[in-house]
């Protein structure tokens, strides 16, 4: 049986001038397909076998090539935009046709010259498409632990939830709301720390170091917005955390930390209205 999507041995059926027949060994109810004569090795002859990669061509055709794609059936793999149109947006997967993000499997609105990281599956129509929804090819069992640093990708973002994260662009992470400070978007490779490993398996995940560490930079990023600000800043223990995410990107509680710090060494004043530098 012919497979879309993945690489299989075939038989070679019949040589032509455009290129070599092929067709599964153990089934041929199915059509034949080319290799193009490009592709063909040399001194094949009927009845070789080959490895091939199957897939569809511009005009919707099965075809099979040697080439090697950046993605197959059951991977994930991070693909650019190439282009974008009415019905959807067309991936680099490194074979002459670009590969189809259809608009229902964007988890977010994709850009052209951006990377998202992507499954691939068989329509209905029995074509190739790629999908931004890959929760389900994530898995729960990594050899990580708390504290670990660790890499991957932002798929999916949720204002009520949090940032959706593949692990190594492997297991099932989250970063949480409250720990998601600065501008963040699908397609982002994330530098993190496991703050937790849950029953289930998942990944609670923080942009931050732990607090003690992550301190250190929180003083040098309120110092530097003094020094910006003319010595002044308008936020204080009092402030909203809204107000001081906005202009420190931090929480409220790692502010008032860093706050604390500065306090002790008298690098700053508190006033009415926010904070001072000495």
């Amino acid at each position: 049986m012919l497979e879309l999507g993945k690489f299989q041995k075939l038989e070679v059926v019949r040589l032509t001038q455009i290129g070599a027949y092929l067709n599964s060994k153990s089934n041929r109810g199915d059509e034949d397909i080319l290799l193009p004569r490009k592709q063909v090795p040399d001194n094949i002859e009927v009845g070789d076998e080959i490895e091939v990669f199957v897939y569809r061509d511009s005009k919707d055709r099965m075809i099979a090539t040697t080439r090697k794609p950046k993605i197959t059936i059951g991977e994930l793999a991070a693909l650019e935009v190439v282009e974008i149109t009415k019905i959807g947006a067309f991936l680099d997967w490194g074979l002459e046709k670009d590969l189809f993000l259809p608009f229902k499997e964007q988890t977010c609105k994709v850009h052209k010259g951006r990377k998202y990281l992507v499954g691939m599956y068989v329509d209905k129509s029995n074509r190739l498409c790629a999908t931004m929804n890959i929760n389900k090819q994530l898995s729960n069992n990594s050899p990580f632990k708390e504290n670990d640093k660790v890499y991957g990708t932002i798929y999916g973002i949720s204002r009520d939830i949090g940032a959706f994260v593949a692990v190594d662009n492997k297991y099932k992470g989250l970063i949480p709301k409250h720990e998601l400070y600065g501008d963040y978007k699908c397609g982002d490779r994330v530098e993190v720390r496991i703050t937790k490993v849950k029953e289930d398996g998942k990944l609670n995940l923080s942009l931050r170091k732990k607090a003690y560490k992550q301190m250190d930079e929180d003083v040098k990023i309120i110092l530097d917005k003094l020094d910006l600000e003319g010595g002044t800043l308008l936020v204080n223990d009092s402030s909203p955390p809204d107000k001081i995410k906005d202009e420190l990107n931090m929480s409220k509680r790692a502010f008032k930390r860093a706050v604390g710090r500065l306090l002790k060494e008298r690098k700053i004043k508190l006033t009415e209205k926010g904070i001072e530098r000495l």
